[in-house]
């Protein structure tokens, strides 16, 4: 299948890319890469680098449009409109301006096939445009739906806009060769837009982050965590969906209850300043920057157990890209999610964690207490995670069926 590739040109559109690394760039710069190493020519039309900080990068301040060279894959940056602030208006300025610039100046030359990585609508418009334009098949990989998205995520204004999100993202979907979701949780509601079920291929995520290391007792040393302490820790991005004031109210709820629990956030994102004025005065809860990539897997694996958390709303659009890395970790997992979403669904199905009601703290706090009183039992769910990881989430296993899904469109 592999030879498929040899000398054929591939463009893929997503906003986000590497040096990023957290979010989707990590499976669009490594589904680039692969494909170039596979012997694609390989272009990636892109933002400037932004997330999940919501701020474009020092390194790339004041630059309209670059091009550059990572890995043997040639990726076109074009800017556009970054909000600190989300809500329904500034996103629609990112998108659109992404679109405008992305439009405009896309990159020269006919690909042999398109894939666009969404959520971004304007990637996924770019990318039906220019397979269009050519003659060629384009392929969308769907790792949040944008008009789910804009009506579950708790964005200012965006329910009222949620409808036309929908049409355009429907309109994007239909033309596709084919679509990818991240997870089985997604299909109903692609095929309810009027995708074919047959042009549906699910194409789970991978674990990009290799397995801990480094000694743990250092670890939690260097981070300053003592022994005694039972460390909680959510890594990533501090934006609305997260629903991340759960934290800060079991945060309060251990102060009372809990001497020995210290919760940690550690990341950043449009919430993170308002996290931070919530949680002032609380000695229980503390703030950490991203790790650099080479520390984060020690980092989780330093921690009793690992938090993922959402908006009660948030059910079919979204499946947190954390997920892989924190199974690799071997911690357990508590998700504080919608019982019918997705993310409950990937928790339950790799026996890994625990699911609690969204938006509970006093929930969330008695579950990690009870995993506090039960080390044994604790370790053995966490256990459950790097297994999970060998039999579904390898890397080999995901770029794998991502090749085979671009394999099929070409021979279409």
């Amino acid at each position: 299948m592999t030879d498929v590739f040899e000398g054929r040109r591939v463009l893929l559109v997503s906003t986000n890319y590497a040096p990023e690394r957290t979010g989707i760039a990590p499976y669009s710069t490594l589904t680039a890469e692969h494909l170039a190493a596979l012997g694609a020519d390989v272009d990636v039309l892109t933002g400037m680098p932004h997330y999940p900080e919501w701020r474009i990068h020092s390194e790339y301040q004041g630059r309209w449009r670059t091009v550059e060279n990572r890995r043997g894959v040639r990726v076109h940056r074009r800017r556009s409109f970054v909000p600190r602030r989300q809500t329904a208006l500034f996103r629609a300025a990112y998108e659109t301006s992404f679109l405008a610039h992305g439009s405009i100046r896309p990159p020269t030359g006919r690909p042999d096939v398109v894939i666009s990585q969404m959520p971004t609508l304007a990637g996924g418009v770019i990318g039906g445009r220019l397979a269009r334009r050519h003659g060629v098949p384009h392929v969308v990989v769907v790792q949040d739906l944008m008009g789910a998205a804009a009506a579950q995520s708790g964005i200012g204004g965006g329910g009222r806009v949620a409808s036309l999100v929908a049409g355009v993202e429907a309109r994007v979907l239909r033309g596709a060769v084919l679509t990818g979701v991240v997870h089985e949780s997604f299909v109903d509601r692609v095929t309810a837009m009027g995708v074919p079920g047959p042009r549906v291929r699910v194409v789970p995520n991978w674990a990009h982050v290799p397995s801990p290391t480094g000694d743990r007792r250092a670890v939690r040393a260097r981070l300053d965590w003592s022994d005694e302490e039972f460390v909680l820790l959510h890594a990533g991005n501090m934006g609305l969906k997260q629903g991340l004031e759960v934290l800060v109210e079991m945060a309060r709820i251990a102060a009372r209850d809990t001497p020995r629990l210290r919760i940690v956030l550690m990341g950043d994102g449009s919430r993170r300043a308002h996290l931070e004025h919530l949680a002032a005065g609380l000695p229980n809860l503390t703030f950490l920057p991203p790790v650099p990539d080479a520390d984060f897997p020690d980092v989780l694996a330093a921690a009793d157990v690992l938090a993922v958390t959402q908006r009660a709303s948030v059910l079919d659009m979204s499946l947190p890209s954390k997920l892989t890395s924190y199974f690799a970790s071997g911690r357990p997992v508590v998700a504080s999610v919608a019982a019918d979403g997705g993310t409950a669904q990937e928790v339950r199905r790799s026996a890994a964690g625990v699911v609690v009601p969204a938006e509970d703290p006093e929930a969330l706090h008695g579950t990690v207490a009870g995993l506090m009183r039960d080390p044994g039992g604790s370790a053995a769910l966490g256990a459950h995670g790097p297994a999970y990881v060998r039999q579904r989430l390898s890397p080999e296993a995901g770029l794998g069926r991502i090749t085979a899904m671009l394999s099929e469109a070409l021979a279409r």
